[in-house]
């Protein structure tokens, strides 16, 4: 049975629709510094879990919607962006007894691959370099939206990973045990496509 012309015409487009899109290229988003932290906590002695948090840096990264292994990041996180909530405590932390900030003034991430578990979660392995010390790290993720951002009126996203390091590992060991060598990493990242034009 010979096919119309007109439903051979209709496979041929619905064919390259199909191969336009699996051949999209991932969205480049940049970070909006004022709306992304990296909060961590270490237990302190004992008796609470201090807080602190990072901005992170101007940058940018791709993501791909449809197929989140073709996604990239790299971050570079000012350490002297560093927040406790006392001053004496901010520079005892980025003095040489910790991150060494005058030496080592930026943490780093970038991506390997990233890993797609379900709509909305997934896992982003790379390298993140702290102190000078470069280790593999895997972070679980979460896509918390993808769409259009109301303010900006451009396609933004948000994300939230989360990790825990041993500071020891990138020769950040002072006070351990009684300072916690495991810290609770998270990250709250929200970001937007630059407008055209």
């Amino acid at each position: 049975m010979k096919m119309s012309t007109k439903i051979k015409a209709l496979l041929l487009a619905a064919s390259l629709a199909t191969g336009a899109a699996a051949s999209a290229a991932p969205v480049t988003y940049t970070f909006d510094t004022v709306h992304s932290r990296v909060t961590f906590f270490v237990n302190h002695l004992g008796f609470s879990n201090s807080v602190g948090e990072f901005k992170v840096g101007d940058g940018t990264f791709q993501f791909d919607s449809d197929d989140w292994s073709k996604s990239a990041v790299g971050v570079a996180i000012p350490v002297s962006s560093l927040e406790l909530g006392d001053a004496k405590w901010n520079t005892h932390i980025s003095s040489p007894d910790f991150l060494d900030a005058a030496r080592y003034p930026e943490i780093t991430f970038k991506s390997g691959r990233v890993e797609k578990t379900d709509a909305t979660h997934g896992k982003l392995y790379g390298e993140l370099t702290i102190h000078g010390v470069t280790k593999p790290v895997v972070l679980d993720l979460r896509v918390n939206k993808v769409g259009e951002h109301p303010m900006r009126k451009t396609q933004a996203a948000g994300f939230t990973a989360t990790a825990a390091v041993k500071r020891s590992e990138f020769g950040v060991a002072a006070y351990v045990p009684a300072v916690a060598d495991e810290v609770e990493v998270r990250i709250e990242i929200e970001a937007f496509v630059a407008p055209k034009g």
